[in-house]
């Protein structure tokens, strides 16, 4: 039982020699600036090689778009025509036009969305992931584990976690094919977000997702500016944190219509709970070609090298003894919070060891969106995608090498011809994953009407493997990747606690037509799609339940619909009606794990899981006038075979663990989301948003524990992880030179089992920045010095139920059996920091 993290290398230099080479380079773009030194201008100075970045709206519509309607299905990034933001652009991309401080924009989708732009980006900590990023949206529940979200997080909306929303940049999906988790860390830095879009209800039919059974989280980049340049960043704080950026920006080559921008960033960050270090080297590249009419390629690069540490979910016994930093008994105890800094040799207290539950990975994104114009008010939308992963989440095992097992069999094993006893072994769970896939579209706008007729294609393959591997003397793996010699059983096979091919085929017809009446006031949009997923599995661990080869295929048609009505300029009504679903994780088709005489494999496959299926509808109200912006959105969902997934601690092992999905039956949900931002007032942008959520399971459960199974009495019950209200506030202030902002968001609490006996307490954080934007400076634009400090508070909380179960404590059965529970885990929130940032364009 693993984590099963599924990408993952080693740092190019060492903390000091990059920390030099930051230095200087910063150092040169200084020199030369001075050098270039000619006039100062009266204003920072604007980055007029500005070239508009995709989705970032302006005040007023063009009018060559003022009848067409708006569609749902346009996730590519060139669906939409660049738009320039009228007004002044600084290097870092602000505009101080950004509505609620850029929290908001003026939005005319027929459907619940929101949309964060630079203006908010620029002014967070540099390098914040994106589900960090966009945690005051409504019914944005984030939950990240450190200051910088190197480990990663969790992200909830309106109750459904991310393996139940999509996650796109620049069109192409970021979930990961057989678990949906989203590594939010791997995604891209920030100073190359143009903006991030939350569809809160349901994806679009072009959507390359096959787990949004809960709505649709869209990333873009900006692009390459038509003019040299770049920009450079640098932070240092809390934690020991450290990290660069730069980014150089070609301009426009000659008169060929291309430009690109390359960056890389540098980071490195002490873990704030247990030892060890995270150390992250990340790279991107956007090239963009424009020719004829309307006719735009593009070329996208993104890789990510991240090199870190595990740290332990708690329990709430733990957690109310220990807090934060107490290192003593196994995770499913009552005394381990962290990881134990000290190696006292071979012995079974080691399996805590912080070094023997690192999390290396490496992973690629390369895709090419592209947008030709074909005539006669056709156009071509093509965008192919490759994606690439390796890494694993490692942990111990102490085993006896003259009684390991091959299924049923018990038999010995050597490593390199030798066996070592009673040892403790390593074993990290390795997933390598290779994913091609293109959503292709064909759109014809005739008048009123606009057709669109596509499909999205996928083949991906993934390998997931656990080998044992031997220590090092100082309690560090051999090697962390689970490479180099193995355990090899008497047999010749290599012992493996998990040994799977997945190979996953999906066909996604999908068409949709739009017709704008009475000059655009209405909209009426209806579409289908038809997800086809065939999943071929083989397991090659021996006396599987489900034998070696496995198949299932899952199929689903999904109608959707919308109506946008314009009262006036301002006034404007919008409803949609939605199906989603979500296939079971690649996981639940293998057995996995210790085999025990007459029960067989710890972990069980379970193929009769069905796919969630969601009806959803939303009705809601935008307002959007001179000063204010609001929307207020009434929502329900009707969900079936709600998939939950589960951390499993396997309980001869507590350091180790596997996700899974659980069937949490059906479930019914109603709320109300709202949000409301100004443009500026004397230069502050006040952001209100907030949810009621009341999400109910329609279901009672099969739960077993100590060989006693029953039906619990779950009907009725409000739903696990999901907080029934949530509050965001923010405030910016930019008066060009001096800005500032604050945040707060208030989640109230969220149960983690399915009988509501046990929660994660409601919480509020609060963030707070400020800074300096100094006039441009020869050929340094707009130096920018900042300051980001994080829960200022210094709360310490936990903030997500990672592992949530049917009951905590003993309960009554349907029929009278009583019931014991099992603990739920739980993520505990990052502490107070504080970060000091120097930026500039050039």
């Amino acid at each position: 039982m693993k984590n099963l993290s599924p990408n993952k290398t080693k740092p190019f230099l060492s903390f000091r020699q990059s920390r030099l080479h930051w230095v200087i380079l910063y150092s040169s773009l200084c020199v030369s600036g001075a050098m270039a030194q000619n006039t100062v201008s009266s204003q920072p100075a604007a980055d007029k090689s500005t070239s508009g970045h995709h989705h970032v709206v302006s005040d007023s519509t063009p009018d060559e778009d003022k009848n067409r309607p708006s569609m749902i299905g346009q996730t590519a990034p060139t669906d939409e025509k660049s738009i320039v933001v009228v007004g002044r652009s600084y290097a870092d991309g602000v505009t101080r036009r950004g509505i609620g401080g850029g929290l908001m924009i003026k939005e005319d989708a027929p459907k619940s969305k929101s949309t964060i732009t630079r203006d908010y980006i620029e002014k967070q900590t540099p390098g914040l992931n994106p589900m960090q990023l966009i945690a005051l949206l409504p019914g944005v529940n984030t939950a990240d584990s450190d200051p910088m979200g190197l480990t990663g997080g969790h992200t909830s909306v309106r109750g459904m976690n991310e393996a139940s929303m999509g996650y796109t940049l620049e069109g192409f999906p970021l979930n990961d094919i057989g678990s949906y988790a989203v590594y939010p860390q791997e995604i891209v830095d920030s100073e190359n977000l143009s903006t991030i879009q939350v569809a809160q209800g349901s994806a679009d039919l072009d959507s390359p997702t096959i787990s949004a059974a809960g709505g649709v989280v869209n990333m873009y980049m900006i692009d390459p500016t038509k003019k040299m340049g770049g920009r450079a960043n640098f932070t240092y704080g809390s934690y020991n944190t450290f990290r660069g950026f730069a980014r150089f920006d070609t301009g426009e080559i000659g008169n060929s219509g291309t430009r690109a921008y390359f960056s890389f960033s540098d980071t490195h960050e002490d873990l704030w709970r247990g030892p060890g270090t995270e150390k992250k080297l990340h790279g991107e590249m956007k090239v963009v070609k424009e020719w004829g009419k309307d006719n735009r390629a593009s070329l996208v690069v993104v890789g990510n090298n991240l090199d870190n540490y595990n740290t332990p979910s708690v329990n709430m016994a733990s957690w109310k003894q220990y807090g934060t930093g107490v290192m003593g008994g196994p995770v499913s105890g009552t005394a381990n919070t962290v990881y134990s800094s000290v190696y006292t040799g071979n012995t079974k207290a080691n399996t805590t060891y912080y070094k023997l539950h690192p999390n290396p990975f490496t992973n690629l994104y390369v895709s090419a969106p592209t947008r030709i114009n074909l005539g006669h008010n056709m156009v071509l939308t093509e965008t192919p995608y490759f994606w690439y992963g390796n890494g694993n989440g490692g942990g111990a095992y102490w085993q006896d090498m003259n009684k390991m097992s091959y299924g049923s069999q018990t038999m010995s094993g050597t490593v390199n011809g030798q066996n070592y006893g009673q040892t403790l072994l390593y074993e990290p769970s390795i997933t390598k994953t290779y994913r091609p896939g293109a959503v292709t579209k064909w759109t014809w706008t005739s008048g009123i009407n606009r057709l669109m007729v596509g499909y999205w294609f996928e083949y991906s393959t993934q390998r997931q493997t656990a080998p044992y591997t031997l220590l090092n003397d100082d309690g560090s793996p051999k090697d962390k990747w689970g490479g180099g010699a193995s355990v090899v059983l008497a047999n010749g096979k290599t012992a493996e606690y998990r040994d799977t091919m997945t190979r996953t085929m999906v066909n996604t017809p999908f068409i949709g037509d739009s017709i704008s009446l009475l000059n655009n006031r209405l909209t009426i949009d209806a579409g289908v799609k038809y997800s086809i997923i065939k999943r071929d599995g083989r397991n090659y661990l021996p006396d599987t339940s489900t034998g070696e080869k496995i198949n299932q295929t899952y199929r689903s048609v999904l109608p959707t619909g919308s109506v946008r009505f314009k009262i006036n300029s301002e006034h404007q009504l919008f409803f949609s009606v939605a199906t989603n679903f979500r296939a079971p994780m690649n996981t639940s088709l293998y057995d996995s794990g210790a085999y025990y005489a007459g029960s067989g494999y710890s972990n069980k496959a379970s193929t009769g899981l069905k796919p969630e299926t969601t009806i959803s509808e939303e009705f809601g109200w935008r307002y959007q006038g001179k000063l204010i912006n609001t929307s207020l959105t009434y929502f329900h969902y009707d969900f079936h075979n709600r998939l939950f997934s589960q951390t499993v601690i396997d309980p001869n092992n507590p350091t180790s663990y596997y996700s899974t999905n659980i069937n949490g039956g059906n479930q019914t949900t109603n709320g109300v989301d709202f949000e409301i931002g100004t443009r500026a007032i004397y230069n502050i942008r006040p952001y209100v948003s907030g949810e009621y959520i009341n999400a109910r399971t329609k279901s009672n459960l099969f739960a077993s524990a100590s060989g006693v199974s029953a039906v619990l009495p779950t009907k009725g019950k409000f739903a696990p992880q999901t907080p029934r209200y949530q509050v965001g506030f923010g405030l910016d202030y930019d008066n060009g030179h001096i800005f500032g902002n604050f945040s707060l968001k208030y989640v109230g609490s969220q149960y983690s089992t399915f009988m509501n006996d046990e929660e994660v307490p409601s919480y509020v954080r609060m963030n707070v920045g400020g800074g300096y934007r100094f006039k441009s400076w020869g050929g340094l634009k707009s130096p920018t010095i900042k300051f980001n400090i994080s829960n200022i508070a210094n709360k310490h909380y936990l903030n997500y139920a990672s592992g949530i179960t049917t009951n905590a404590n003993y309960v009554k059965s349907v029929d009278g059996q009583t019931i014991k529970g099992s603990s739920p885990t739980y993520g505990i929130a990052s502490p107070f920091s504080a970060m000091f940032s120097i930026s500039t364009g050039f």
